[in-house]
């Protein structure tokens, strides 16, 4: 069993879909569980911390630089996250859940989609970019994903997120990317969006 240090809020609706809350760098479990609460009330919310310490800040997978990641690190990193959702799948009796990741976190939920497509129901990508070089060919069978990027990201380039959207759309995933007035930091359009959205996969799962 791999096991993350983690908070769990279990659901108060029982139509609400269970969130995997992932932080971004120098985040811990606690970081994303008022944004779930605000995009979905009601939902199971899962959300580990990141193993990874880089200069004592948590994250899910090594960076060799800021945008160059460690890619052999994001495949083991990402295989360790599948297995710890399927434990906590078991072990509180939730279904499979929409993924609800900010930077480091929205770029292992990314890789989650392409390497692990079964592991979740869905996404929320928040300033997230490419994860892999050379993804495999994954069929992620109209997964729905909502990606929203930072039109002034310093850190995520415009072609970066439209090249995620275009893979995870060549994937078979149904990609909603928006592109906000804003820079790497979340804004309430981040939180409007993403509860219109989940509010809609919601009532397609009805």
């Amino acid at each position: 069993m791999t096991d993350f240090i983690h908070r769990f809020e279990p659901a108060t609706s029982a139509g609400s879909p269970p969130l995997l809350l992932l932080h971004g760098t120098g985040g811990d479990e606690n970081d994303l569980l008022g944004l779930g609460k605000m995009i979905s009330p009601g939902s199971a919310l899962l959300s580990p911390r990141g193993r990874v310490l880089e200069h004592g800040m948590p994250r899910f997978f090594r960076r060799l630089a800021e945008g160059v990641f460690d890619e052999d690190d994001v495949r083991r990193r990402t295989v360790e996250l599948g297995e710890f959702i399927a434990d906590s799948r078991r072990r509180y009796g939730i279904a499979a859940p929409i993924a609800v990741g900010f930077s480091n976190g929205a770029n292992i939920a990314a890789a989650l989609l392409l390497l692990q497509p079964d592991v979740l129901a869905g996404a929320i990508l928040l300033r997230a970019m490419v994860p892999l070089s050379e993804p495999p060919e994954a069929s992620l069978n109209g997964e729905p994903v909502l990606l929203l990027s930072g039109q002034a990201d310093p850190i995520v380039p415009a072609s970066n997120s439209t090249k995620l959207a275009a893979l995870l759309s060549e994937a078979g995933a149904r990609v909603d990317h928006k592109v906000l007035p804003a820079g790497h930091q979340l804004s309430q359009a981040d939180v409007t969006l993403a509860r219109s959205w989940i509010s809609d996969v919601e009532a397609k799962a009805a």
